[in-house]
């Protein structure tokens, strides 16, 4: 079943081993960012560096005065916040035909929800958390989009989940300039499954899209579907909804499997229901079925494959680190 995939387009911080920018001259090899390479092409920034603060630099913090947030120089006192939100703004509107975001955690300017914040530049005490000034361009312009920290990718349904948004709209990106609408009727069809394991309602909003009933200009009917695809894509699917989806597709072999079988997969199942074994377990015995009795409908379905199978981590639990 393994099959070719798109390359996703996926923005990363120039940090996380591309190039040692940080603020001590550091650079940050990630083990994730670089198994990716191959998989996908990279657009790399660094926000410090690129609005002119240097290598190394007096490095910034985010300070919370007057009822707003301000980004300063820690020894200097100089304030950067101007500067940086008019880089930001700027350089990701240009950003267009992405698929997804992997940002430096805990960044002052690229982290994505746990930066500090301290009532002053020479203050200790962290009075709470946020998103750095380029993150929070990114989340508003791109709400869609998997945009996620290298931190976070280290949880294994994170990442997952990470991984089958950004090869989704990849794959959706590929037919979308082509606008044929046959084209959007084979990619929703193939797509099913995972969509019914992330948002069901969603599923059938956009199956209602695809069948046009209305006639609406292809263009509209692809800027409605791609609408609906980042809200399906929002948040990893509950294991009871993976579940659901894999009991349906056992259904296809109700007639076929032993009792034997059956009761070895729905075992499988439980354990998984227990988080005692990955998605992966129960999912490839269901592949093994598919392949056994050749359900060519089945074989079509993302959800079973839904990024290459070199991107899996061996050493997943399904709730442990592996990165």
């Amino acid at each position: 079943m393994n099959k070719k995939f798109p390359k996703p387009r996926v923005f990363a911080s120039r940090c996380l081993g591309f190039e040692a920018c940080r603020w001590n001259g550091a650079i940050i090899p990630d083990k994730f960012v670089e198994k990716l390479k191959p998989h996908v092409e990279y657009i790399t920034t660094c926000p410090e560096a690129d609005i002119g603060l240097g290598v190394p630099r007096d490095p910034i913090r985010i300070i919370f005065t007057d009822g707003s947030f301000r980004l300063a120089q820690l020894n200097t006192g100089r304030d950067v916040t101007d500067l940086m939100r008019d880089y930001a703004r700027e350089y990701v509107r240009s950003l267009e035909g992405m698929d997804g975001f992997i940002l430096k955690d805990r960044s002052p300017s690229c982290g994505l929800k746990d930066v500090k914040v301290y009532p002053g530049l020479k203050a200790n005490n962290v009075i709470k958390k946020t998103s750095g000034f380029f993150a929070r361009e990114v989340i508003d312009r791109y709400p869609a989009l998997a945009v996620e920290t290298e931190g976070r990718l280290t949880n294994y349904n994170l990442r997952e989940n990470f991984l089958t948004k950004i090869f989704t709209l990849a794959s959706f990106r590929g037919i979308e300039d082509r606008r044929q609408m046959k084209d959007l009727v084979d990619f929703h069809a193939r797509n099913k499954f995972l969509l019914m394991a992330y948002d069901q309602e969603e599923l059938a909003l956009m199956g209602r899209v695809v069948a046009n009933h209305e006639k609406k200009p292809a263009a509209e009917v692809f800027s409605q579907y791609r609408e609906h695809l980042g809200r399906a894509l929002g948040e990893p699917p509950k294991y009871t909804q993976n579940i659901n989806v894999m009991m349906h597709g056992l259904g296809y072999f109700s007639k076929e499997l032993t009792e034997d079988e059956k009761r070895f997969f729905l075992n499988s199942l439980e354990e998984y229901r227990r988080e005692q074994v990955p998605l992966s377990v129960p999912v490839s015995l269901l592949r093994s079925f598919i392949v056994r009795f050749r359900e060519e409908y089945l074989m079509q379905q993302t959800f079973f494959e839904p990024y290459p199978i070199e991107l899996v981590a061996v050493k997943d639990s399904g709730k442990g680190r592996e990165f």
